[in-house]
Parts: C-alpha cells; structure tokens; sequence
C-alpha cells in the first residue's frame, strides 16, 4: 500500500528528505564559517537520489559483510553521498566556507524543498478531492 502512495507522489516523494538533509549541511556551514579547519560539506544530491530510487548500480556503496563494519547511514551518522567541498579562495586558518557561496547555495535548495513541497500538496490535494468527491 505505502509502494502505491510513493509511486502516486513520484520522485519527489523521495527527493524531500535528501533536500532537507542538503539544507541541513549548508546551514551547518554556514554556522561553522569562522570555525578553523572546517571543510564545508554537500551532498551529492544526484547520486543519493539515484540510491534512493533504487539505481544501485555503480553507486560506489560498500557492503558490510561482517560484525566490524560500520553501518552506512545508521545510528553512526555516516552518509556515503556527503562530500567534503574545496574553497574558492585559500584560508590561512584552513577553513574551506565561503559564506557567499553558502547563502546562494542555502537559497537554492530552499526553492527546490520547496518547489517539490509544492508538487506533493498538489497531488495530495487532488487525492483529496477524489475522495471526497468535491
């Protein structure tokens, strides 16, 4: 049943939760813009969105095999599809976010989170009114 309503609101069903978590990383950048040494991070939205629509194939994920490996995504925090993002201009104290760029990119995936929140009250709306017939 929950496989017919993923299907009904189609990609971006899947594609939210990845939008959110992006928005997540950004906002942890730019809270961390005058942290030395820190790497500003993104996630590769294209790839995870990929694995979460089930093209596995030449995803670069790794298998756990054995009781020693860490859990991809689990309670360890590990994401495979979060990248660590190079700095347009050096930083003497190792910090690689420019805020700039961060706010443009934060900006970006607001409107995409919620352009697709959008497409999802629409069909949920339309769902509705199937429903109940008005």
């Amino acid at each position: 049943m929950a496989n017919l309503f993923s299907d009904y609101l189609g990609i971006h069903a899947q594609a939210m939760p990845l939008r959110e978590q992006r928005m997540k990383l950004i906002a942890s950048n730019l809270s961390n813009a005058d942290t030395p040494g820190y790497k500003a991070r993104d996630l590769d939205f294209d790839a995870a969105l990929r694995n979460a629509q089930g093209a596995t194939s030449g995803n670069g994920l790794l298998n756990t095999t054995a009781e020693q490996h860490y859990a991809i995504g689990g309670s360890a925090g590990l994401n495979p599809f979060q990248i660590l993002r190079e700095g347009a201009q050096p930083s003497l104290d190792g910090n690689t976010v420019d805020p700039d760029t961060e706010r443009a990119a934060y900006g970006r995936a607001a409107l995409e989170y919620r352009a697709s929140l959008s497409f999802v009250e629409s069909k949920v709306k339309t769902m509705l009114t199937a429903i109940t017939g008005q």
